[in-house]
């Protein structure tokens, strides 16, 4: 049944039929009255009963449907209009058949104001009086008058109801075109709208993605500044005021310069790597285990005092970011040892497991208690602090200079550990620890 009368929220096309359905009815009585005052002019009793049922049908139409438009959403009402009008065309066509001309009007009622699937009734309805105009000249007394007066009227309610019922499938397809249409519509809104929310966040994310790489920029700019020309500069202050002290024995003042000299030109060269990224010097050339052997030689040969490098397990290539971390580690720690440890020997350890590779880097120092460790470097499992600003100070007990932290953050980066053994008198050992991901390729 249909939701509602074409009257109540008429569309285009029920505007463009609602001058006809209003005014051609009437327009068609006032055609058969006169064609039936033309018609039965002699006969006056008959012609005042015919135009009689013509008013009267004007009246129904007039009083019900045209000056009360309102009637028209309460369906049993329109079926009252529509069953009278149907009666009183039923006796006018058996009057005088060319009131078979007024059925237009009764199909445009039916389909206009019936519901369904009370349309189908009253199209049939229709069709009976129009196939009964139709066969007005039939003869029904007899067998074959009354088997054409059937076929008559089951052409006319089959081809009418026919038509009725594509006419309702085709409006119900409509309805569901335009409702998939609508929700169509209605899911590219709400595209339209997750699309716009996603790229506001995707720039967002963009923003915090440039920000966080800001930072970490920074952050490893700072540790590299620190482990290369901070350490660096330290060195050559040292060394120049070593020679400074042996200014009257000029063996070893030269010795002095020439090992400042050298710093200068090694930090220098580290200057420029740093400008253009590239991995750390000794590193360029040679593999961890010959890059930390390099590193401790030349540390040895500035201090005076042994390093003995060794490597355990088998060597195998692994990520450039982690040689760099263990070969800055390594860095920091001797820095450190050089600065505060006062140690006769020092041993660096490369190990290579299954799954880790660990450095460890031990002295015989004066060593410290871990526990007096500052808080600014002691915010996991690993806990080692330093002293000074330049990073050096493994056995400085109330440190927090960057030095560690940056050892710290950078073995962390690689989802590594870095744990500090240490005790008054007995020395200092640090132990670093991150996985072994094979390199894919090696810079």
């Amino acid at each position: 049944m249909d939701g509602s009368t074409p009257y109540s929220r008429p569309d285009a096309r029920e505007r463009r039929w609602s001058a006809p359905v209003t005014v051609g009815p009437y327009l068609l009585l006032a055609v058969l009255s006169v064609v039936t005052v033309i018609g039965e002019w002699s006969a006056r009793d008959s012609l005042l009963i015919d135009l009689a049922l013509c008013a009267l049908a004007a009246a129904w139409m007039l009083w019900i449907f045209t000056l009360h438009p309102a009637w028209r959403e309460h369906p049993p009402m329109m079926a009252t209009f529509f069953t009278g009008l149907i009666l009183i065309m039923a006796v006018l066509v058996l009057r005088a058949p060319w009131f078979g001309i007024f059925t237009p009007a009764g199909y445009v009622y039916a389909f206009r104001l019936l519901r369904w699937p009370w349309r189908l009734p009253g199209v049939a309805a229709v069709a009976v009086v129009s196939g009964t105009a139709q066969a007005y000249a039939v003869e029904k007394t007899t067998v074959t008058g009354l088997m054409i007066y059937g076929a008559i009227l089951a052409v006319n309610v089959l081809s009418m109801c026919g038509y009725a019922w594509f006419a309702r499938r085709s409006a119900e397809q409509d309805e569901q075109r335009g409702q998939a249409l609508e929700e169509a519509r209605e899911a590219n809104r709400r595209l339209e709208a997750t699309l716009a929310e996603n790229a506001g966040l995707h720039e967002r994310l963009l923003a915090q993605a440039r920000e966080a790489g800001i930072h970490d920029e920074r952050q490893r700019m700072a540790r590299e500044i620190h482990d290369t020309l901070a350490q660096g500069l330290t060195g050559i202050i040292t060394q120049l005021h070593a020679a400074e002290h042996a200014r009257d024995d000029p063996p070893e003042w030269r010795r002095h310069v020439t090992a400042a000299t050298r710093l200068a030109r090694e930090s220098l060269s580290e200057a420029r790597r740093s400008v253009h990224a590239l991995r750390p010097e000794p590193l360029r050339t040679a593999r961890l285990g010959e890059a930390l052997a390099a590193v401790a030689e030349r540390w040895s040969a500035l201090r005076g005092i042994p390093v003995q490098v060794t490597t355990t397990g088998t060597a195998r290539p692994i990520r450039p970011e982690t040689e760099v971390v263990l070969l800055r580690t390594a860095q920091e720690a001797l820095a450190n040892v050089a600065k505060h440890a006062q140690a006769t020997r020092v041993g660096v350890t490369l190990s290579y497991m299954e799954h880790e590779v660990a450095l460890d880097v031990r002295d015989d120092g004066t060593g410290f208690d871990p526990a007096r460790l500052g808080d600014g470097v002691t915010g996991s499992t690993t806990a080692p602090g330093d002293g000074d600003i330049t990073g050096s100070g493994t056995t400085a007990p109330n440190g927090g200079g960057f030095g560690l932290v940056a050892m710290r953050q950078r073995i962390e980066g690689l989802s590594g550990t870095l744990q500090i053994e240490s005790e008054p008198g007995l020395g200092t050992g640090i132990s670093a620890c991150v996985p072994a991901a094979p390199a894919k390729d090696r810079a």
